[in-house]
């Protein structure tokens, strides 16, 4: 399954809330990407721009904006990114799609 990593930040509203009353956000989030056929592979609290980041393992892109929405829409979260992320396999094979994909290929502007 692909592999994708989201990151974001909390809300004041949130970390005041976290503080009243701490818990662990990881059994949460693992509960969300299971009830759309995903899988948590971790999730961290970060440092620096964002707050937090999540690992998880979707069947396709509609599970996993599905979840990202759901937890957006909660209220508590903002500047939510999320990327896909390839394996070494895989993108070993991507590039050599584009390298024999590249060979017919003609920029614009370009002779």
């Amino acid at each position: 399954m692909p592999i994708y990593i989201s990151r974001g930040c909390f809300t004041s509203a949130a970390v005041k809330g976290m503080l009243a009353k701490p818990e662990n956000r990881e059994e949460a989030v693992a509960k969300l990407f299971k009830s759309v056929g995903g899988r948590l592979i971790g999730w961290y609290l970060t440092f620096g721009h964002y707050d937090w980041m999540a690992i998880g393992e979707f069947p396709d892109e509609k599970a996993a904006a599905s979840a990202i929405l759901a937890a957006a829409g909660g209220g508590s979260l903002s500047d939510i990114e999320t990327t896909i992320a390839m394996s070494a396999q895989d993108a070993h094979a991507t590039f050599q799609a584009a390298a024999k994909a590249a060979k017919d290929f003609r920029s614009a502007g370009r002779s």
